[in-house]
């Protein structure tokens, strides 16, 4: 065990407290803190070495995305002694968190409602834009001094009584998000399906949605909405083929990962008129493109600079605490809540568990 007075490392790899209240309250607990350069979060730049170089003799890496220069293996495996990467925000994806449980350290992230449920939210509102014809009505008064036209004429969302069935949203992933849009969308009495193995039937049947396969959701939704983690199963998951199964009247909805979903795919199926339009908030590289053809899809698109959580309210604010208590508790021996690879507690457990970084006094 170390000795009491010696300063315990951590790597604050993309600082984002600008109160600078919660380095303080690591400092207060004998934190020693080593901070990083915002400008490693510059699109098409690595900074591996530096970063591995500043996490050598670290027992935790705390910060928000960092996506440019992301988490690695080496990084991580530059300290023996690291116990935690705690992320103030709800992604992990710039962490390799198959490295990280392979080298027994704890990843955590910061699920804060007022950001999962905005992008929840954001998701229905980027739906009724586009099956509304929002966009269309708002430019045709203003732009073309236009009045009523059929072809600004908008879907009915539910079903009605006099037999028309509604449309069918297709969810593809039914935690947190994908829950909340089910549950936000359930008393307009449409069909929802979701395709999510790893939620259990129990959810399906509180949230009323139809258990199914990815391929039977793809043909069968009028609307596919994504919402996926992403990781090396889920990279590039909705691609030409999956493009190829849904309806040419479906709309496409990416409010997930960029990484997600095969860009250059989905701009050919809206060019190709095999879907009907898209709703993109997140992109493979971001800022999106000047040149992207997504830019010139024109009624199309619907695009979202990566900010479909941006509401009042919202932010990184109470991940940040989050995070620092995450990382407070790592440093005690215990196991905090909201660690995204559970599957490496026991092994953490018995190399840390009940071990404080501080002594038995701590």
């Amino acid at each position: 065990m170390r000795a009491a007075q010696t300063p315990v490392k951590v790597f604050v790899f993309a600082p984002a407290d600008p109160t600078g209240e919660t380095h303080q309250r690591l400092q207060d607990q004998g934190c020693e803190l080593v901070f990083g350069n915002p400008a490693w979060e510059n699109p098409g730049e690595t900074h591996e070495a530096e970063m591995a170089a500043m996490a050598a003799g670290c027992e935790a890496l705390v910060g928000t995305s960092i996506r440019s220069s992301p988490i690695t293996k080496r990084i991580m495996a530059s300290s023996s002694n690291l116990r935690i990467v705690a992320k103030y925000s709800i992604g992990v994806d710039d962490v390799d968190v198959e490295a990280a449980t392979e080298l027994g350290i704890l990843v955590t992230h910061s699920p804060t409602e007022s950001n999962w449920g905005g992008v929840a939210e954001g998701t229905v509102t980027c739906m009724l834009t586009m099956l509304k014809k929002v966009g269309e009505r708002d430019r045709h008064l203003k732009e073309e001094a236009g009045w009523k036209e059929s072809r600004l004429e908008g879907t009915y969302v539910g079903s009605r009584a006099d037999g028309y069935a509604g449309i069918t949203l297709g969810l593809i992933g039914l935690g947190r998000v994908g829950g909340r849009v089910a549950a936000l969308m359930r008393p307009w009495n449409m069909r929802i399906l979701a395709c999510d193995p790893y939620v259990p039937d129990a959810k399906f049947d509180e949230l009323g949605v139809e258990r199914t396969d990815l391929n039977t959701l793809l043909s069968e939704s009028d609307v596919v909405s994504l919402h996926v983690v992403l990781n090396r199963e889920t990279r590039h998951m909705i691609g030409a083929e999956q493009f190829g199964l849904m309806k040419p009247s479906a709309l496409f909805i990416n409010t997930a990962r960029g990484f997600c979903v095969d860009e250059t795919a989905l701009a050919e199926a809206l060019e190709r008129d095999r879907i009907a339009g898209a709703a993109i908030d997140a992109f493979e590289y971001e800022p999106l493109a000047a040149d992207s053809p997504l830019r010139r899809l024109g009624d199309k698109v619907l695009l979202s600079p990566h900010m479909i959580s941006a509401t009042v309210g919202s932010g990184l604010g109470p991940g940040i605490s989050w995070a620092t208590d995450s990382v407070l508790q790592a440093l005690r021996g215990e196991v905090p809540d909201c660690v995204f690879n559970q599957e490496v507690i026991p092994q953490w457990q018995s190399r840390f568990g009940g071990k404080s970084v501080w002594g038995a006094n701590a």
